[in-house]
């Protein structure tokens, strides 16, 4: 083994022995392996809130192995209680600063190896991208999922739980009860939102053990998980294995592929290429298309499907699923345990599950076998055409049938609150294209428009009749015809910013297109892309950037700086 990073830095600044003895570090501590214990503990939400013990069983188990853990924390926000107010502005923010902290950490105390612990949206993310751009030995723990609710409810739901509450379905006192019992415990949010998405991807790339993602955040099993992870940082360290070790363009493949079958949120399509270029690696779009419309969806939760989805773990979790689509996978690109995957899943043994069984239920009523899949395709469709030249992504697992292909007039509003206005009064007319822009990430920050589309998927008419485009993004909780990510985004010239009232739009989910077709007062002989096309370029040739919205400190800094949605929509511009 080279010399460790942490005992060149000990030759190099003396004072960091005399510092970290005035910490209780002994002699030996000093000599050993120093391993960074990075996690985003805290009282934000009940995903974090747990993290601490998690990192304290990290930290006895870098010790039983032989190497000198240190605690360190970056707390993440919670997007849940941060939703409908501008403090959703910071969401994608966090994610890169959670990351340039971890690499601020781990840079400048010299760490040997960083074992990474986070649950949800943002810090799972960016503890990746860290983990990638550190280029050290690194193991990350999932924190695991939350139990479903009162009648299996989760959080997602409370939204249609509070409108029944103002039509007058629920009184005050039923209401209460159901917020009450609706997160039960520590962990993610028990549906397959980013959250549990993002777990899900870290055990596939091989970051995460075998077994780690989406388990219960209580009990022994996922503590266990934590000390084993401690250990396995040194194994890496002894072989030379680095996080870019495991993310490959094989693993990033399988991520891709793995996202598809479970139905995951389109938040990882800013996510993943994000990781991907920290490890000097891209996302193809058309590959990523190409994946969707080969490989089954086949992960019956919710948002999209029937069961709560901390029963994934129940069922047998990423093993099984990939297990059950192995033929579509690159299967030596390396699990967490440094073996193949292939080889991982030759040892894998599934067991009977007794919640499960208590249910009704078996693997096979979560995890769908590949015979009777939920969809013959997977999750996602990228979109394409004159309005999002370069694309625009939506969950059509999520659309009814009938919702897939939208023509008609655009309403158009600058925030998401006009438009919630606009749902409100019941200004929206079936057959409209709603279009939410200046919502990209130089444009706000790229706030999710969750309440928009909680508030047209509780309508059954318009969640079959119109269609949502925005340069914004959504929960992964979020259902219905919602396109997002649209790039360029208006802030910078995208075609959106030359949208006018009354424009004629198609969305067309299955044939993967967003096009403007042409302006009100055309023929209707005349409507096609091309015609909407020249629209947009005259238009263009003469659009002006509108006034930056107000915004100071880092959050001004981001919008400045940031990356299109296409390539991630980090903090430092390229992805």
């Amino acid at each position: 083994m080279e010399t460790l990073r942490s005992q060149a830095a000990r030759s190099a600044g003396p004072e960091g022995d005399a510092l970290r003895r005035g910490m209780g570090w002994s002699h030996a501590d000093l000599a050993s392996p120093h391993v960074l214990v990075e996690s985003v503990a805290g009282d934000s939400h009940p995903g974090s809130v747990h993290l601490m013990g998690l990192a304290d069983e990290a930290t006895a188990g870098v010790t039983a192995a032989g190497g000198r853990p240190a605690r360190y924390m970056c707390t993440d926000m919670c997007d849940g209680i941060a939703q409908g107010t501008d403090g959703m502005d910071y969401s994608l923010l966090s994610r890169d600063l959670i990351a340039a902290v971890c690499e601020m950490h781990a840079r400048s105390g010299h760490y040997d190896a960083v074992v990474f612990i986070s649950s949800c949206d943002k810090a799972v993310p960016a503890h990746l991208m860290a983990a990638a751009r550190l280029d050290l030995p690194a193991v990350h723990v999932p924190g695991g999922a939350m139990a479903a609710g009162r009648g299996d409810t989760t959080v997602d739901q409370i939204g249609t739980i509070a409108a029944a509450l103002r039509r007058g379905e629920l009184s005050t006192q039923e209401y209460r009860a159901w917020v009450d019992a609706a997160v039960p415990s520590c962990g993610a949010c028990a549906f397959m939102g980013t959250a549990l998405t993002s777990q899900v991807v870290a055990e596939t790339l091989g970051l995460a053990q075998p077994g780690g993602a989406v388990a219960p955040a209580t009990g022994e099993r996922i503590a266990a998980s934590a000390r084993t992870a401690g250990a396995l940082v040194l194994e890496h360290l002894r072989a030379g294995r680095t996080a870019r070790t495991f993310v490959t363009p094989g693993s990033l493949r399988n991520a891709m592929t793995v996202h598809a079958a479970i139905g995951g949120s389109t938040n990882l399509l800013l996510h993943l290429p994000a990781i991907a270029a920290e490890a000097g690696h891209a996302i193809d779009l058309t590959q990523l298309q190409e994946i969707n419309d080969t490989v089954p969806y086949l992960l019956d939760t919710r948002p999209a499907g029937t069961h709560p989805a901390n029963l994934f773990w129940h069922a047998g979790g990423v093993p099984a699923l990939l297990n059950e689509i192995r033929d579509l996978l690159d299967l030596d690109a390396p699990a967490a345990t440094g073996r193949p995957w292939g080889e991982e899943l030759d040892r894998w043994r599934p067991e009977p599950s007794p919640v499960l069984a208590a249910r009704g239920l078996t693997a096979a009523d979560v995890i769908r076998p590949r015979e009777t899949p939920l969809e013959e395709r997977g999750a996602i469709a990228v979109l394409s055409g004159n309005l999002a030249p370069l694309g625009a992504v939506v969950k059509r697992s999520a659309v009814d049938r009938a919702g897939r292909r939208v023509v008609g007039p655009a309403v158009i509003f600058e925030c998401q609150e006009e438009a919630l206005t606009a749902l409100a009064e019941r200004r929206i007319r079936p057959g409209d294209v709603l279009v939410i822009r200046n919502e990209g990430p130089r444009g706000s920050g790229m706030p999710e428009q969750y309440y928009v589309t909680g508030a047209i998927a509780a309508d059954p008419e318009l969640s079959r009749s119109v269609a949502l485009v925005t340069d914004g993004r959504f929960s992964g909780a979020s259902q219905g015809p919602c396109v997002g990510h649209v790039s360029p985004e208006a802030a910078v010239g995208g075609p959106l910013a030359v949208l006018e009232p009354g424009d004629v739009v198609l969305v067309d989910i299955d044939a993967r297109r967003l096009d403007l077709l042409g302006a009100p007062d055309d023929p209707s002989t005349s409507w096609s892309a091309a015609n909407g096309r020249r629209h947009l370029d005259a238009r263009l040739a003469a659009w002006r950037p509108r006034p930056a919205a107000p915004a100071s400190g880092i959050l001004g800094l981001y919008r400045r700086l940031a990356g299109p949605a296409s390539l991630g929509g980090t903090l430092t511009g390229t992805a």
